[in-house]
């Protein structure tokens, strides 16, 4: 019988996830363990993470290890004695000490459709790489990079206009209330775990960086695209216009355009609501920007205070 639960998760993800288990009736979510909290904003004040805030919150138990692998730690969740650890984007690599300590194991959400998208940022990449479904996978953690047993799969559809924003929030809600069925699962012995192949079918899902935005112009319109989608809200995607970067939030493809004879982040044509770029292959018309230091605006709004010519050019530098 699953009872006693330990939760590992840090970011807002796994938020969802824990709440659903402390609105359970089942389950006692004996202590969470999330990652140390972070300086934020000019103050620097160490604000706590999203799942460490629901815990206070809810009066449970928080640790933040620096490092999961210290003994010490383990000997910590020996005297919690939980029945499963259940993890969700804690961020840190768990060792086999751990993994084997719960009866029925360590169990992970991942957001996506293993064996596709191992690693850190499955939901972006999803969107980046123009994919048609994304979902959420639960498994059995073993000691490899989200390699473990599958056990229960939820498929979500994106939508044309899917951002990583809007897809994080889907999966989330997905995520939590999957677990709640594979714990049942495991606990009435209908768990079916099926192996996953050595080597995933899509790249490996790289933790995105700040550099991962900045626009390649010779990419075809329906990448760049995909990008500017799959990197909002963060990092955002990103070019630099008369020296400044300038921040692109929104865009389509523009089937009926064409291009002009001109180098790829050429402005081919200004309207009102849109600058039309010539790319690598096709044409992207951009709808809504930031200038640096400024908010988000829609492209009328950002003509008024940026006069821009046919002709001009988005570029890396």
């Amino acid at each position: 019988m699953i009872k006693n639960v330990v939760f590992m998760g840090t970011p807002d993800f796994a938020v969802g996830t824990l709440q659903a288990l402390i609105c359970s009736e089942k389950y006692q979510v004996q202590a969470v363990f999330s990652q140390p909290d972070k300086p934020k904003g000019r103050s620097r004040t160490l604000q706590m993470t999203p799942v460490k805030t629901v815990a206070v919150e809810a009066g449970i138990p928080v640790y933040q290890p620096v490092k999961i692998r210290e003994p010490k730690w383990l000997e910590v969740l020996e005297e919690l004695r939980p029945d499963v650890i259940v993890v969700v984007a804690f961020g840190q690599i768990i060792p086999r000490t751990i993994l084997d300590l719960p009866e029925y194991g360590c169990i992970n959400v991942h957001a996506s459709l293993l064996p596709k998208y191992r690693g850190a940022a499955p939901i972006q990449w999803a969107v980046i790489n123009g994919e048609r479904e994304s979902g959420v996978t639960t498994m059995r953690m073993d000691a490899g990079l989200d390699t473990g047993d599958m056990i229960l799969k939820a498929t979500v559809p994106l939508a044309k206009d899917e951002t990583g924003g809007s897809l994080f929030d889907k999966l989330s809600e997905v995520g939590a209330k999957l677990l709640l069925e594979t714990l049942d699962a495991l606990e009435n012995g209908t768990a079916e775990f099926e192996k996953q192949p050595e080597e995933s079918p899509t790249a490996y899902a790289a933790m995105l960086k700040k550099e991962d935005g900045c626009i390649d112009w010779t990419k075809d319109a329906h990448e760049i695209e995909c990008l500017i989608r799959g990197l909002d809200p963060w990092p955002s995607a990103w070019t630099h216009f008369g020296g400044k970067l300038l921040k692109i939030w929104k865009a389509e493809v523009a089937e009926s355009a064409k291009r002009i004879e001109a180098a790829p982040g050429t402005i081919c044509r200004v309207t009102k609501n849109s600058l039309y770029v010539n790319t690598g292959d096709g044409v992207l018309s951009v709808l809504e920007l930031q200038p640096e230091g400024k908010k988000r605006m829609p492209v009328d709004a950002f003509l008024r205070g940026y006069p821009v010519n046919e002709g001009e050019s988005f570029t890396a530098t």
